[in-house]
């Protein structure tokens, strides 16, 4: 069973994580969602396609303007309320790594705290704790938050992201976080380089077979693209022929910005792997 705040789930659920940008520089939609109204039109259309987690981040991952917790809490935590009271069903996820702003929307209604910066501030597990909240633990190297990798090495990144993300975990645990509301997520991209992300994707089977759930953020990256040598928006069908292995594998949670070719490409990949049955099985049988 896998515990999302108020929310459960069975080991054979894929569960769709649809990203809502609060910003107005997102790297893929340019600020589409920065307005409020657009935002939660946004969280109406992928609800009504299926996702079961909504993640609401208030900050880019890439290097820009500096936005403190203030500016951030303002961008989310009313939002997050709203939401809220209008869905819920829905999980929502708060994409930050800052223990004052984790506070202040688990307060609001927020069920999971996706800490992209691997446990950067310290003090987001007890946030997570004292909340019953569920956290997602991630491996970046140990790089600062909002920097781009430069020459990072690793002499293996899946042992090293396999360590870090159960280190992390660990502590989730000892902070008094339910051992069945911890995820673990290699971050594509955060502190790698291409070819790094091509390895743990490649090799996601080991850290699925840690028994820890694990979470992908694929969507449009930068290894898919340099892969394919495309920019943001023709990344699509590289992300879903990275979502099939992730999924061949294993991988529990998805966080995404299409949600239904997502879901399509991960429930046909479980049905081949066999974790799911077909939606309906009649031919030759009739």
């Amino acid at each position: 069973m896998l515990r999302l705040g108020r929310h459960a789930f069975g080991e054979d659920e894929a569960l769709m994580m649809a990203i809502v940008n609060r910003t107005p520089d997102s790297f893929f939609d340019k600020g589409a969602t920065w307005a409020e109204d657009a935002a939660f039109e946004r969280v109406r259309l992928v609800a009504s396609q299926g996702a079961e987690i909504v993640d609401i981040g208030g900050i880019k991952a890439a290097p820009g303007a500096e936005i403190g917790a203030a500016e951030e809490k303002a961008r989310v935590v009313d939002f997050v309320a709203r939401v809220r009271e209008e869905f819920p069903a829905l999980v929502i996820s708060v994409d930050t790594w800052r223990a004052e702003v984790g506070d202040a929307v688990c307060a609001a209604g927020a069920d999971l705290l996706n800490d992209a910066w691997g446990g950067a501030d310290p003090e987001l597990v007890d946030v997570a704790a004292a909340h019953g909240a569920a956290i997602v633990c991630t491996h970046t190297g140990g790089v600062t938050p909002r920097t781009r990798p430069y020459r990072i090495e690793y002499d293996d990144v899946v042992r090293a992201a396999i360590d870090d993300t159960l280190g992390y975990a660990q502590r989730a645990l000892d902070a008094g976080v339910a051992k069945d509301s911890i995820v673990i997520d290699p971050a594509h991209d955060f502190g790698k380089n291409t070819f790094h992300s091509l390895e743990i994707t490649r090799r996601l089977g080991e850290m699925v077979a840690t028994g820890w759930p694990v979470l992908v953020s694929l969507s449009n990256k930068d290894f898919v693209g340099e892969t394919l040598d495309l920019p943001v928006g023709e990344r699509l069908l590289g992300t879903l022929a990275a979502t099939t292995v992730c999924a061949m594998a294993g991988a529990r949670i998805y966080r995404v910005h299409q949600v239904p070719e997502t879901r399509q490409t991960v429930d046909m990949a479980w049905t081949i792997a066999g974790r799911r049955l077909p939606a309906r099985a009649i031919r030759g049988l009739q």
